[in-house]
């Protein structure tokens, strides 16, 4: 939807994305109007609000797309942006979960003002190279640009990574996360008409710079979710979890194109017709409007519908930045 107005969309979460649509401006006008246009849309087409957050760069629309939720625009300008941050909670600031949050505090830095004013020299004795760009983060300053997900010229890998709300520790969570990545990684993997046989899972902690990435090469050609899944979960098993997670990524590589063969057997055509129809249906309406409820937690039974945020009580805002 979001591509009616601009080629340029990262998406950043299964409910977030960033739009770069300075090129857009000769065709719909100001950013503002882009805003209302894609409201009204999203209004019309799903029956829901969302927030949106126009400023100059990433983390900047990131910090806006919050500030009123749930049905929102905020603008900030870039002159405003000093004075916005001042006072500002550095926890306020996308990447700063908790456990970064706890050890600036110790170091007396409560705000986006402070952060920004402190001694670059002192952060990266710290937190090593990141410090650096703690310091421009607390200045507003983000030059990363909004990248889209290329989908064209010959498919290498199909992965999908996701930046948690909140830092997640208990194991359930992790996996309800895994699930919605490994449905996404399917779904495309499907769409190209390709399957793979090394499945990697990367994750990022909550203290922002700590990660890890493992794979395992399984024995045959995968491409259905739920066996990316179990993939997935394996190697997550192999591995002991030091902190809370922050970020996490699934990845389906040393793919192989192949055209579709009917099964001889009846319960494997069977799964393959479900699989085919529950693509259909996510397409048409959206993602993660049918999914596996096998899958589901045990606290879930009887749902066979993942939220886009994985909230078990629907859909209560989308945020576009």
């Amino acid at each position: 939807m979001s591509a009616l107005y601009t080629p340029l969309v990262e998406v950043f979460s299964i409910d977030e994305a960033w739009l770069d649509v300075t090129h857009s401006l000769p065709i719909f006008g100001t950013p503002e109007r882009i805003s209302y246009l894609l409201k009204a849309r999203i209004k019309e087409s799903f029956g829901i609000t969302c927030s949106i957050g126009i400023a100059p760069n990433k983390l900047l629309a990131k910090l806006a797309s919050d500030m009123q939720k749930p049905d929102g625009l905020t603008i900030i300008k870039p002159e405003e942006v000093s004075r916005i941050l001042e006072r500002m909670p550095i926890k306020e600031l996308c990447g700063i979960g908790k456990n970064m949050e706890r050890h600036l505090n110790m170091m007396s830095i409560y705000t986006c003002g402070e952060l920004g004013r402190c001694v670059e020299a002192r952060l990266t004795r710290k937190f090593g190279i990141v410090g650096s760009r703690l310091k421009q983060m607390g200045q507003g300053i983000d030059e990363s640009p909004v990248t889209p997900n290329e989908e064209d010229g010959e498919v290498k890998s199909v992965g999908h990574s996701m930046t948690l709300r909140q830092d997640v520790e208990r194991r359930e969570d992790i996996l309800k996360y895994l699930l919605q990545l490994s449905e996404m990684v399917g779904r495309r993997a499907r769409r190209y008409g390709v399957s793979g046989k090394t499945v990697t899972l990367s994750v990022r902690f909550a203290d922002f710079y700590s990660s890890f990435g493992k794979q395992n090469t399984l024995k045959s050609y995968i491409n259905l979710s739920d066996e990316i899944y179990k993939a997935a979960v394996a190697i997550l098993d192999t591995t002991e979890l030091p902190q809370p997670v922050r970020q996490l990524g699934v990845r389906l590589s040393n793919l192989k194109y192949e055209a579709e063969q009917l099964s001889l057997f009846r319960e494997v055509q069977r799964k393959s017709d479900a699989i085919k129809a529950m693509d259909s249906v996510n397409d048409r309406f959206g993602e993660f409007k049918v999914t596996f409820g096998s899958l589901l937690s045990s606290d879930q039974k009887g749902s066979h519908v993942i939220s886009p945020a994985w909230r078990p009580d629907g859909i209560r805002n989308v945020d576009v930045q």
